[in-house]
C-alpha cells in the first residue's frame, strides 16, 4: 500500500488538510498526519483541533512515498521554520521521489529551490516565493515530482492529481466520478 505523510502545524488550512487526508484514504493510500509541533493534537487556522497519527520525530521517513504540505497561515510559514521537514523534502526532492504542497506552502518547496524549472501553482500573493517556478493560474499542477495546488477551493483537484500520480489515471478518474468533483 502507498503511504503519504501530511505534515500539521499550528495554523493549517483546514478544508486542505483534511479533504487532502480523506481523498486519500478513499484510494485506499495509507494518508498519516504528521504534527511537526512536538504534540499529537494541533490546531488549524480556523479553530479546529486535529489529533494527528505520529510526531515527526517518531516518523520513519523510509516508509512514505509522497510527502505533503497543507497550506494555511501561519502554518505553512510554521512548516518553513521547521529544519526537520525541509531536510526529508530536500531528500526526497534529490530522489526524486514525490512532493506535493498547496496554497502558501508552495513557498517551502520554492525556499529550496525544488520549484526551480517546474510549472507551479500557489495562493494569489504568493508567487514571488516559488523561486525559479513557471507559475500558473491552474486549480492543480504536476511538473515532475512535484504536485502543487493554488488553494482551499482547490483542494478535491490537487488531492485527486496525487491519486493519479501514485495509483494511476483510471482509479483518479473513477473515485472523482463517486466524489461528483468532474
Amino acid at each position: 500500500m502507498k503511504k503519504a505523510y501530511i505534515h500539521f502545524a499550528e495554523g493549517f488550512e483546514e478544508i486542505e488538510a483534511l479533504t487532502i487526508v480523506d481523498v486519500l484514504r478513499r484510494a485506499e493510500i495509507s494518508a498519516q498526519m504528521i504534527s511537526v509541533t512536538g504534540k499529537l493534537e494541533v490546531a488549524g487556522a480556523h479553530g479546529i483541533t486535529v489529533k494527528t497519527d505520529l510526531l515527526f520525530e517518531d516518523t520513519d521517513y523510509d516508509e512514505a512515498d509522497i510527502l505533503i504540505l497543507p497550506g494555511g497561515m501561519p502554518g505553512s510559514n510554521n512548516l518553513n521554520a521547521h529544519d526537520g521537514l525541509k531536510l526529508q523534502l530536500r531528500k526526497f526532492n534529490d530522489e526524486n521521489k514525490p512532493l506535493g504542497a498547496i496554497c502558501a506552502a508552495p513557498l517551502v518547496l520554492g525556499g529550496l529551490q525544488i520549484l526551480k524549472g517546474k510549472d507551479a501553482v500557489c495562493y494569489p500573493g504568493f508567487e514571488n516565493t516559488l523561486t525559479g517556478a513557471k507559475v500558473g493560474t491552474e486549480p492543480a499542477v504536476r511538473s515532475g515530482n512535484v504536485v502543487t495546488g493554488r488553494g482551499p477551493g482547490t483542494a478535491l483537484k490537487f488531492s485527486l492529481e496525487i491519486v493519479k500520480m501514485l495509483k494511476g489515471e483510471d482509479l483518479a478518474k473513477n473515485l472523482a466520478n463517486a466524489l461528483i468533483a468532474n
